[in-house]
C-alpha cells in the first residue's frame, strides 16, 4: 500500500469509479468519492457507498473540498465521443477546463499526486501496420472528446513541481462488470447483444483493430499510480492494456459468441472498413511498471463474467438498449425530462 492513503476519487458513481472506489477499500485506502451523480441510479445491484461522498458538479469544486487528500484519480468526465457531441461546447468546459481547476486546486491544497484518466481516443485514425506508442506516435485527435483529453494531460504536465506528480493513464476500451454497467463499449456491448437477442450483426468487414484491457486491470493501473515511486511515474504517460491487447472487431466478436453459445455471428459488411482503426504499445506499462501493473483478464473470461452478470440480474433487452446502460441515452433522458440544463447542469428542484 501506498504513504498517500486519503485518495479521492472523481467519478466514483460511474462505470470506472465503482469498481475503483472497492478495490481500493479492499487494500484498506481512505476513500472519497466525488461525482455530480448523473448515473448513480444505473445500477444492476445494489452497492455499499458508505464512504463520505461529495455530490456536486466537477465544475463548481473547490480547495475546501480537498481537505486533506493525499492523492486524486480524477475519472469524471464527458466519458466518450458521442457524449461530446451532445452539448457543444460543454465537453471542453468539464473535460478541459474543470480538469484544470481541479489540478490547480489540489496543488494548491497540498495534494501529492494527480492521477488522470486519459484516453487513446487522442491517436486518432492511424496507420495500423505499427503500435503507437506514448511519446513519438502522432497525436491526431479528431473529436472533442479527444482534444481534450490531449490538451488536458499537456497542461497537467505543465503543473508538476517537486510537491505535486501528475501520471497519466490512456487506457483502452474497457469491458467487463460493473455495478453501473455500459453497454455503449464494444466488447460489453457485443456479449449482451449476444446474451439479449441471440445474434451479433457487425455492420463492418471485422477488420478494424481495437485495443481492449478489462475494467479491473484499469484500476489496477490507476492504483499503480498510486503506488509506484514518483521518480518512475512521474510526469509519464502510460497506454493501458494487456500483452497482445490489439484485437480485430472480428476477434472480439467471435470471442462474445463463445461467452454466449448458440448465439449467431454475421458480418454485414455495409460499412465497409471503418476508419476508427489503431494497434497500440503496451510495452512502458508492462515494463516500467511490471512490479505494479500485473494485469489479468482476458477477453474469454471477462465474457463468462459478463454472462454470469446477466443470468444473475435477469438481464433483458431493454436494460441493454435503454438509459441504464447507455450513457447517452441517460443524459437524453435527463435533460428531456428536464432534470438537466442545455450545459447538463441539475436545474433546482
Amino acid at each position: 500500500m501506498s504513504s498517500l492513503n486519503k485518495i479521492l476519487v472523481t467519478g466514483d458513481v460511474g462505470y470506472n469509479g465503482s469498481v475503483l472506489t472497492a478495490m481500493l477499500r479492499d487494500k484498506s485506502y481512505d476513500v472519497r468519492g466525488y461525482d455530480t451523480g448523473y448515473y448513480e441510479d444505473c445500477l444492476l445491484y445494489p452497492v455499499n457507498l458508505d464512504y463520505p461522498r461529495i455530490t456536486q458538479d466537477i465544475r463548481d469544486l473547490c480547495t475546501e473540498d480537498l481537505s486533506g487528500i493525499d492523492a486524486i484519480i480524477h475519472l469524471a468526465g464527458l466519458s466518450n465521443d458521442p457524449l461530446g457531441e451532445l452539448a457543444p461546447g460543454i465537453t471542453e468546459e468539464i473535460n478541459l477546463a474543470a480538469t484544470i481547476k481541479l489540478a490547480k486546486a489540489a496543488r494548491s491544497a497540498g495534494v501529492k499526486r494527480f492521477i488522470y484518466a486519459s484516453s487513446q481516443s487522442m491517436y486518432g485514425v492511424s496507420n495500423t501496420a505499427s503500435e503507437l506508442d506514448e511519446d513519438d506516435s502522432e497525436k491526431n485527435p479528431v473529436t472533442s472528446y479527444a482534444v481534450t483529453k490531449w490538451e488536458a494531460e499537456l497542461q497537467l504536465k505543465a503543473l508538476i513541481n517537486e510537491d505535486f506528480t501528475v501520471v497519466c493513464f490512456r487506457p483502452s476500451t474497457v469491458f467487463g462488470a460493473s455495478p453501473r454497467l455500459r453497454c455503449d463499449i464494444v466488447f460489453n456491448n457485443l456479449v449482451a447483444c449476444a446474451f439479449t437477442t441471440g445474434r451479433i450483426e457487425i455492420k463492418s468487414d471485422g477488420t478494424p483493430w481495437r485495443p481492449v484491457v478489462h475494467v479491473r486491470d484499469v484500476c489496477d493501473a490507476f492504483i499503480a499510480g498510486l503506488e509506484a515511486p514518483t521518480s518512475l511515474v512521474g510526469g509519464r504517460s502510460y497506454n493501458v492494456g494487456i500483452p497482445n491487447g490489439n484485437f480485430t472487431v472480428r476477434d472480439l466478436a467471435e470471442a462474445a459468441q463463445r461467452s454466449v453459445p448458440g448465439s449467431s455471428l454475421v458480418f454485414t459488411g455495409e460499412h465497409g472498413g471503418d476508419s476508427r482503426t489503431y494497434r497500440v504499445s503496451f510495452k512502458r506499462i508492462l515494463t516500467e511498471l511490471r512490479d505494479y501493473y500485473k494485469p489479468s483478464w482476458d477477453l474469454d473470461r471477462g465474457g463468462k463474467e459478463l454472462v454470469d452478470l446477466f443470468r444473475e440480474v435477469g438481464f433483458t433487452e431493454q436494460q441493454f438498449r435503454g438509459k441504464q446502460t447507455i450513457r447517452l441515452a441517460k443524459l437524453r433522458d435527463l435533460m428531456e425530462s428536464r432534470k438537466l440544463d442545455e450545459k447538463l447542469r441539475w436545474k433546482a428542484a
